[in-house]
């Protein structure tokens, strides 16, 4: 029989698909009622409510913000029983709350889970993140290149023209002149108002999604959430973090950084197998949204383990 200090991701994972389904049914009322804070908070609390109920020494290292900006899933938060293994969380109780509030796609609930130490404990700050599928040589793009060079490289790598590359970027006037130099390339790009997860994620599916690579800054606890889907996917993220003020800083420091200008790759942010669990609000390329039909609502849920790089699509049909 395994010990209790033992990360049994297998019995864990429908476990975890539960928490991300839990938390999309909760939010499913107030898709486009325009109010984002109670979606928001309608996943948290379905979220919390559903990761006591397993059977962990979990601690919240990727989570709604710190304690004082946070009252339910916060950094350092404990969840779970207390009775089992010692976990890492991350999550996302609602990636993409504007786009629920608003019925837009590719909202979703995300959490993923690995052994305690497993997961970088990213400050509140920003990520210049870059973004690939699988199939590639390691460094075939990284964040020292200029946009079009990125573009320029992949390109090569999966021998087509730069034409045939689709990118995709958070819009914001921060990325205006990064997406001019993409499209000086003659590559496309899909532009996204919210949601960098998925965004991340759509790289790894490529022949469905269309998206071949991301790129941009966003927040950087979304990049380890990202990385953890990759690291069940497959596929190339880099992130480093950026800093606007001392205040900033003092977060990393406050996270044990000391290196403020590393270059993560997936394998620093992510260093053991985890398990990941995403399950959609809205429509979406990666995930279709809850349906609802008379005195029924159904979800579809995304579980990977990283170890074994199983990847199963779930529906879960639950009467109201």
């Amino acid at each position: 029989m395994p010990t209790q200090a033992e990360f049994q991701d297998r019995m864990l994972s429908l476990g975890l698909a539960r928490v991300a389904e839990q938390a999309a049914l909760a939010s499913a009322r107030l898709v486009g009622r325009g109010d984002e804070k109670a979606a928001d908070q309608a996943a948290v609390n379905a979220m919390r409510d559903q990761l006591n109920l397993l059977d962990i020494a979990g601690v919240v290292v990727i989570g709604e913000g710190e304690r004082d900006e946070a009252p339910m899933l916060f950094i350092g938060e404990e969840v779970g029983t207390g009775n089992g293994p010692g976990v890492d969380i991350a999550l996302d109780p609602l990636e993409g709350t504007t786009l629920t509030a608003k019925d837009m796609p590719n909202a979703l609930t995300v959490v993923a889970m690995g052994p305690r130490g497993s997961m970088l404990h990213a400050p509140d700050v920003y990520m210049d993140k870059l973004a690939i599928g699988p199939g590639y040589a390691p460094g075939v793009v990284t964040l020292d290149m200029e946009p079009a060079d990125r573009v320029r490289a992949l390109a090569k790598a999966r021998g087509c023209d730069t034409s045939d590359i689709t990118v995709c970027i958070l819009e914001r006037p921060r990325h205006d002149a990064m997406i001019a130099q993409v499209r000086e390339t003659g590559a496309a790009i899909r532009l996204i108002t919210d949601g960098d997860v998925a965004g991340v994620m759509h790289c790894a599916e490529a022949g469905i999604t269309g998206i071949d690579m991301y790129m941009g800054s966003g927040g950087a606890p979304e990049g380890v959430l990202a990385a953890a889907a990759l690291k069940c996917m497959g596929g190339q993220i880099y992130g480093r973090l950026q800093f606007r003020n001392n205040d900033e800083k003092a977060r990393a420091a406050k996270a044990g950084i000391t290196d403020l200008d590393r270059v993560y790759a997936l394998e620093d942010m992510v260093t053991q197998d985890v398990i990941f669990a995403a399950t959609g609000v809205t429509d979406g390329s990666l995930l279709p949204a809850i349906k609802r039909s008379p005195g029924w609502l159904e979800t579809t849920t995304l579980l990977m383990r990283s170890r074994t790089g199983s990847v199963r699509r779930m529906s879960y049909r639950t009467p109201v």
